[in-house]
């Protein structure tokens, strides 16, 4: 199939300093790269919004945690303190990765089961009548359990549409739905079907204007840029390590007062302090070992000095960098294809395509790519209200997602995948 002339096919790269220590005249994509063992049988990857590959880093970090002596925390017997240390080390590391404070990281199975827990806690304080506004860009994690816990409080959902057609989610359309009776505003930093990122900021001004609370999803989001939960004005901040190279778990960052003020549903001998309070049984040490291995691993992309903070910062920016280049690849290299519609058409937006034919389902073109080693999966990938919104119904369509180990030759292979699945 001819492409679109004047488009130019090779890679151009800047000059950036990084990965894993070291200087060079590229972003080291090949020395990351070869931190990826699942890498090796040369399949091109590019489902990482829905769970990124994991570098030998974290998962020797869980063999290590695991074979070490373990027990419950305490600080008599070595196993005790290795738990406390493993803990500890983690949510240091998560205030790093956010900008919080190690005492507001709540850590959990999951995202989803993290904000049902939460969603209920909040919700013994609503009243017949409270207001909750959701969005049709989230995932249904952020939507569903506000959804059930204001059904079960006698409290009105108020929902907030984004625009189809330019994919974006204005600020005005939430402060539209605002009132004194809002409680609860829950809003994505970022879009895992489309990539939009609102301008979450101007939300939290206008939701604390109201005497409300901003639940934020940042799972996509922490994948690809560097998070401030201060700067957002997040008064919650739900990520998933397993998006940003870590193991399968759920984190939560909560300002502290807030956090302070809620009483979740515990067994009487578990630790009423904040954090803990909201960590229900035993804490998975292996993961939380995990996870302090994936913060480490990004916070030395960039190779550059400065606190971990400062180092995850420099290492997130140059990942934003590099993915935006391939980004940019892709979408040139989309306009040579006929009968494919782009679907992530915001200003500010994650490096994360939604993709849909003419005359061909996505599931078909998935499948294809798939026979030729390139994972793209399709679906609505639990965005069922952003979907229906678009008009792609729970079928969705063919999402591109980039991640750090993603490279021109994985683009390419895409781009021919594309054009051959779809002669």
């Amino acid at each position: 199939m001819p492409r679109r002339a004047g488009v130019d096919w090779r890679w151009e790269t800047s000059s950036v300093t990084g990965p894993l220590g070291g200087a060079y005249s590229a972003f080291d994509v090949d020395a990351i790269r070869g931190c990826f063992p699942a890498l090796d049988d040369g399949t091109a990857f590019f489902d990482g919004p829905g769970g990124s590959q994991t570098p030998t880093a974290v998962a020797d970090a869980i063999r290590d945690a695991m074979l070490r002596p373990m027990s419950n925390r305490g600080s008599t017997t070595t196993a005790a303190r290795n738990a406390e240390e493993i803990v500890a080390e983690c949510r240091s590391a998560l205030a790093d990765l956010l900008n919080a404070d190690p005492d507001e990281v709540i850590f959990g199975r999951s995202m989803t089961a993290l904000t049902f827990d939460l969603s209920r806690t909040l919700s013994t304080h609503w009243r017949p009548g409270d207001e909750i506004v959701v969005t049709r860009l989230d995932h249904d994690a952020n939507v569903r359990p506000w959804v059930i816990a204001a059904a079960s409080a006698g409290a009105v959902v108020r929902w907030v549409d984004f625009d189809p057609s330019t994919s974006e989610l204005s600020v005005q359309s939430v402060a539209a739905q605002l009132s004194e009776r809002t409680r609860v505003v829950a809003v994505t930093a970022a879009s895992n079907l489309i990539g939009t990122m609102p301008d979450v900021r101007a939300i939290a001004e206008h939701v604390h204007g109201v005497g409300a609370l901003l639940y934020v999803d940042g799972v996509h989001y922490t994948a690809h840029g560097v998070v401030d939960v201060r700067d957002l004005g997040a008064d919650f901040f739900a990520c998933s390590p397993y998006k940003f190279l870590g193991p399968h778990c759920g984190v939560v960052a909560g300002k502290r007062d807030v956090l302070a003020d809620l009483r979740p549903a515990k067994l009487l001998p578990s630790p009423d302090e904040v954090p803990e309070r909201f960590e229900l049984g035993t804490l998975p040490y292996e993961l939380m070992a995990g996870t302090t291995a994936a913060v480490d691993f990004l916070a030395n992309l960039a190779g550059t000095a400065g606190t971990r903070r400062e180092r995850i910062a420099a290492g997130m920016r140059a990942l934003e960098q590099h993915e935006d280049l391939l980004r940019s690849r892709i979408e040139a290299g989309l306009q040579g294809l006929s009968k494919v519609t782009v679907h992530s058409r915001a200003t500010r937006r994650t490096p994360t395509l939604l993709l849909t034919f003419a005359d061909c389902a996505a599931s078909t073109i998935s499948t294809a790519l798939a026979a030729e080693d390139v994972n793209a999966p399709a679906g609505s990938f639990y965005a069922y209200e952003a979907a229906r919104l678009l008009g792609l119904g729970d079928a969705g369509g063919l999402r591109v997602g980039l991640a750090p180990y993603n490279t021109a030759d994985d683009v390419d292979r895409l781009l021919r995948g594309l054009d051959a699945a779809l002669t």
